[in-house]
């Protein structure tokens, strides 16, 4: 897990094993089945409260990967940059838990 400042505007970058990409990326693509499979059934004309359905079951897979990943960010980039003597992470951190509470 690295920072690295790159152009006109400080980016961080977080470097994962290749266990946690796998896992991460199982997730999305997951979820991107859903989504096609709710698009296919708008395409067929499929009864809206089945489509709702399965539309929530995707939102969850989705929140499911948020809480995956809010979860390593913290373990990981946050503790690490924390005992760095990087406090500006402790605010970024209520920033993006705000927005997840909205």
């Amino acid at each position: 897990m690295d920072n690295i400042k790159s152009g006109c505007c400080a980016k961080k970058k977080t470097e994962r094993t290749e266990e946690e990409k796998t896992k991460l990326i199982h997730r999305l693509n997951r979820i991107e089945g859903q989504i096609r499979g709710i698009k296919g059934m708008i395409e067929n004309d499929a009864y809206c409260n089945d489509i709702l359905i399965q539309s929530n079951a995707a939102s969850a897979a989705f929140n499911s990967f948020n809480r995956e990943l809010i979860g390593s960010h913290i373990r990981g980039c946050v503790v690490r940059d924390i005992r760095q003597g990087d406090d500006e992470v402790i605010e970024e951190l209520v920033t993006i838990v705000q927005k997840f509470m909205k």
